[in-house]
This record gives C-alpha cells, sequence and structure tokens, in this order.
C-alpha cells in the first residue's frame, strides 16, 4: 500500500488554506444563505467550486508524484490555475455582498450565511494570491512561461475580456454601429489569441507553431495593443455621444469602457515585458 508523505512548506498550507476556505464559501452559501437559481449566484457559487475542485487536483497529483505522468506542463499549469482562481474569487467577494447583502432585506440566520461565504472569499482570493506569489518566477530563475509577468498578464487579460463578454451581451450592446462591432472583433480576437497562449503553454505545444515562439508573442502583442488602443478610444466615443445614439446613464457601458481600458494597460505592460524578455535576454 502506497504511503503519503506530506512534505510541509508554506506553499502546502497555502493551498490548504485556499482549499478549506473555498469549501466554506460555497458550502455555507449552498446551505442556508438561500439564494435565487441562475444568474450572479450561480457564477459566485462556480467561482468558489471551480476553484476548490482544481486546488484540489493539485494537491492530489503532488502528495502522489504524479507531476510527470500529467498531460500539461507542470511547470505552468499550477500557477495558471492559482491566478485564474485569485481572479475568480476576487470578483465572487465584490459580486455576492452586493447582489445579495446590499440592500437585502434578509435577516438572523440568512445573512449570517451570506456574511460567512463573503468573508472566506475574500479570505480565498487573499489565499491564491499568496499561492501566486510564492510560486511566480523570481528574476533570474529558470521557470514555466506562465509564472512571469507576461503569462500572469495573460491570465488577466482573459479574465477581463469574459467580464466585458458578460456586460455587453445582455442586452446586446455593440450592434447599433459599425465602429462598436469592430470593438466586439477586438474583444474577440485578443481574447482567443490570449487563450491560445494559455493553452499552448499548459498543454505545451508551443513547438507547433511554426514561427518561434517568441516572435509569436511580440507580433501579437504589437497588433494587441493597437487594437485595443483603438477599441478604448471609440466604445466610449459611440457609446455615449448623443450624435450616435448614446446612452450616457448606462452603467454597464461605462463599465464597458473602464474594462477597456484596463485591458489596454494590461496588453501594454505585457508587451513591454514581452520585449524586455525577448530583446534584453536574447
Amino acid at each position: 500500500m502506497p504511503l503519503i508523505v506530506f512534505h510541509s512548506s508554506q506553499l502546502l498550507w497555502v493551498r490548504l488554506a485556499a482549499l478549506l476556505f473555498t469549501c466554506v464559501a460555497f458550502s455555507v452559501a449552498a446551505h442556508g444563505a438561500y439564494l435565487p437559481h441562475g444568474g450572479m449566484a450561480d457564477w459566485c457559487i462556480f467561482c468558489w467550486a471551480f476553484s476548490f475542485a482544481c486546488t484540489l487536483l493539485v494537491l492530489l497529483v503532488e502528495q502522489f508524484g504524479l507531476q510527470a505522468r500529467a498531460p500539461v506542463s507542470w511547470s505552468n499549469f499550477p500557477i495558471t490555475i492559482a491566478c485564474y482562481a485569485a481572479l475568480l474569487c476576487l470578483s465572487a467577494s465584490i459580486i455576492f455582498p452586493v447582489f445579495f447583502l446590499k440592500n437585502q432585506s434578509v435577516h438572523g440566520e440568512v445573512r449570517t450565511y451570506r456574511i460567512v461565504s463573503t468573508v472566506f472569499s475574500c479570505l480565498a482570493a487573499i489565499a491564491y494570491m499568496g499561492e501566486v506569489s510564492l510560486t511566480k518566477a523570481r528574476p533570474g530563475e529558470v521557470a514555466g512561461y506562465m509564472a512571469t509577468a507576461p503569462g500572469l498578464l495573460k491570465v488577466c487579460q482573459t479574465f477581463v475580456a469574459c467580464i466585458i463578454f458578460i456586460l455587453v451581451s445582455e442586452p446586446v450592446s455593440y450592434d447599433h454601429h459599425p465602429a462598436l462591432k469592430w470593438c466586439m472583433a477586438v474583444y474577440c480576437i485578443c481574447f482567443i489569441l490570449s487563450m491560445a497562449v494559455v493553452v499552448l503553454c499548459v498543454g505545451e505545444c508551443t513547438g507547433c507553431l511554426p514561427i518561434p515562439f517568441s516572435k509569436f508573442l511580440s507580433a501579437y502583442g504589437l497588433l494587441a495593443v493597437i487594437m485595443y488602443l483603438s477599441a478604448t478610444i471609440l466604445w466610449p466615443v459611440f457609446q455615449f455621444d448623443k450624435q450616435y445614439g448614446g446612452r450616457r446613464d448606462d452603467s454597464k457601458l461605462i463599465t464597458v469602457a473602464v474594462f477597456t481600458a484596463i485591458n489596454f494597460l494590461l496588453y501594454l505592460a505585457d508587451l513591454a515585458y514581452t520585449a524586455r524578455l525577448v530583446f534584453v535576454t536574447v
């Protein structure tokens, strides 16, 4: 019978803490928070459950020493999962109290359950941020691409794009002018390419590209910056200017404009880091 030996480390304890916090968050919410079905309630439950399941998978693989048998790059997979989990739990920590605590006429145990879920969601987000901090590449250290700043920025770019997709899809807010359709094309193209980079790195398939991976990153980074710059300018102009049928008081459209600008800055930082990695270190 195989003996499992737990090698104590700071990283192990951080992962166990994240596992516990996410488990408590979704268990309490599902047990006594009396959340409505669908919408943001399901999103928050998904954030906690997905993070819990992925962290449990990482812990089991590492404790059983199965990294070499995993069909993914183990230098890239755990930190990618941790970064996504940090963003998911952070979003749930903001969304859950806004939708299910603020201005809600709930009292007694139901309110207590919801407060507990919020607290443990915040703790989970902090734990995952700690894991990312512990596993990211240090200067001069040889590590997987996803452990570097450009790799982590790719995760953030795809996550922000997903938020934009949710905001513009219900109701559809990009179909009344060709410029807005271009903005939507920018979001989709850049999301697909960034996600493709993440999948290629985690799946150890970067060698399948017809050009060197570093050149692909540089070319794509420059293209994404130019495209997002155009979207950052066009989206507010054609959404808020009354000359083009704009709607000034729509908070969703304002949020999309803000997240578009955030993603532009993320792609700009990504291009700067990629240029430094490719042209300075080579």
